[in-house]
């Protein structure tokens, strides 16, 4: 179905139906009442160039499919506003406001500079605008029947009938099904049963169009992944968005990830976002888990003007276990976001989310919708959920809404919520054994992030991030691990000779 079907009922509003496009079929004009003018323009920009990149072959069922079904969802999904309540802290106007224009995949000699991502040791695929680049992945550690690559090049219909089993059916908002209309093809991660891929899987994305800072135009990409990982099988996914530097560089990237976790499966997603500061950074991550499945996001997003982030679990099964740990840091004029839901339908179910955000800048913002549901037969669900945030500039803003809404009357959950700056009596402590106000400040804001980032299942990916969140909050400090480690976390100096005897465990300060 195209969205452009709709628009002899517009003709004010939208351009006259092309003779080249074929309707696939009229809707009543009661219909293009409800219709959003804007979005619908934006969609069939889309559309039009998907039609245009795309080879004479008709796009596999599945992704037919998910776009049939994004584009139905569209005719009726109006462009967001501070007045609809899960965009109330979120100003959208910034992508609204632009001239949106897709991203072709660039000629391969302009991909030159980045031939050493394929060096990897750990198998890693490149995503590039939105396509994957196959001169840039290295798959060639992978074990037998695993399968990473694009839909188009799936030759088992086994295979193809699952994917079609299983995507796009959770309905998100605009931006998810915009990318359903605007993906250029699927990304497919495939586990089979009782498989246990021991490397981690490393997903690059990489954004190389923009515009200069002051432009209209908005370049945007629309990456979207499935992954699939059947009964007993294991993988651990790192998943990283990188694209400009300072604030310069403006694009969006409009991305989604649909997971789902088999009986006894485990699935470890470790997300890394450091895009420009200039760009707009909209993210859907949808979970379903089965049975006595283990699905664990541990997530650090610095990068983006406007970074929002939406992540949706439903446990679909008893004994399942989530675990979400998020990290989010605004050093400039930044948006950090953060809209989560957990849907706890069955028995045992256990889950723990922990949020935390620095925000380091007057103008910077951050936002934590967390809401977490237990429904009337998930009884003996033990649910926690914990969100702190670190207010550093004096007009720094936050908004937090944890929430719990319990149907089941026997269950253990909890959540709370804090907001502050750094306190006096904390700083005091590092003061009365001879540390001065400035060493103790950095020391108390860097290891605020310690409890998420020690999280990180490998020990490269946590001093990765380590590096970076010191680097943005503090570019002045030592770039060596040696001169920083009297800094870090203070859990290194293991006799606490470095602070005068103050360590995280021997301390009473609350470094978390």
């Amino acid at each position: 179905m195209s969205i452009s079907a709709l628009n002899s009922y517009l003709p004010k509003l939208c351009a006259q139906p092309r003779a080249t496009r074929t309707k696939a079929f009229a809707q009543p004009p009661t219909l293009a009442i409800l219709s959003d003018p804007h979005v619908l323009r934006l969609a069939e920009t889309f559309e039009d160039s998907i039609a245009s990149a795309a080879s004479s072959s008709s796009p596999a069922p599945p992704l037919q499919k998910l776009r049939d079904i994004s584009s139905q969802s569209l005719l009726t999904t109006p462009w967001p506003s501070r007045k609809d309540e899960p965009f109330r802290f979120t100003d959208t106007s910034f992508i609204k406001n632009s001239e949106v224009q897709p991203v072709t995949l660039a000629p391969t000699p302009s991909l030159d500079t980045l031939s050493g991502l394929a060096d990897s040791l750990f198998p890693s695929i490149a995503i590039i605008d939105g396509y994957l680049v196959d001169a840039l992945s290295n798959l060639s550690e992978l074990p037998e029947g695993v399968f990473v690559g694009r839909l188009s090049n799936l030759n088992s219909e086994v295979l193809m009938e699952k994917v079609a089993k299983y995507v796009s059916n959770f309905k998100g908002d605009l931006f998810w099904s915009l990318n359903g209309v605007g993906a250029p093809d699927l990304i497919i991660v495939y586990v089979p049963e009782g498989c246990k891929v021991e490397n981690p899987l490393h997903l690059r994305f990489i954004s190389m169009n923009w515009s200069e800072k002051g432009s209209k135009t908005l370049p945007v990409s629309n990456p979207r992944v499935l992954v699939l990982v059947e009964k007993g099988g294991e993988i651990s996914l790192v998943e990283e968005y990188v694209g400009g530097d300072g604030d310069a560089s403006c694009y969006w990237t409009n991305s989604v990830m649909e997971v789902v976790v088999g009986d006894g499966a485990k699935v470890s997603h470790s997300y890394i976002q450091t895009q420009s500061l200039g760009a707009a950074h909209v993210k859907w991550t949808s979970v379903r888990q089965e049975s006595t499945s283990v699905y664990e996001l541990t997530e650090v997003s610095t990068g983006g003007k406007l970074s929002r982030h939406n992540v949706h679990v439903q446990q679909e099964g008893p004994d399942t276990v989530t675990e979400l740990s998020t990290f989010h840091l605004s050093i400039g004029d930044q948006l950090q976001d953060l809209h989560s839901k957990l849907v706890l339908d069955h028995p045992r179910g256990f889950s723990r989310q922990l949020h935390k955000v620095i925000v380091a800048h007057s103008l910077g913002q951050a936002v934590f919708d967390g809401n977490v549901q237990v429904n009337r037969y998930a009884q003996q669900t033990d649910a926690g959920q914990l969100t702190r945030s670190l207010l550093l500039e004096p007009r720094a803003t936050v908004n937090v809404k944890p929430n719990l809404q319990i149907i089941a009357d026997d269950v253990k959950c909890s959540h709370g919520a804090a907001i502050s700056d750094l306190e006096e009596d904390q700083l005091f402590y590092f003061q009365a054994r001879g540390i001065d106000k400035a060493a103790a400040r950095k020391s108390l804001i860097f290891s605020f992030a310690a409890e998420v980032v020690e999280k990180f299942p490998f020990v490269t990916l946590q001093k990765k991030v380590e590096n970076l969140i010191r680097t943005l909050l503090d570019p002045k400090l030592p770039s060596s691990e040696e001169d920083f480690s009297s800094y870090w976390f203070c859990t290194s100096c293991k006799s606490g000779s470095e602070h005068g005897g103050i360590t995280k465990e021997n301390s009473n300060v609350p470094f978390d």
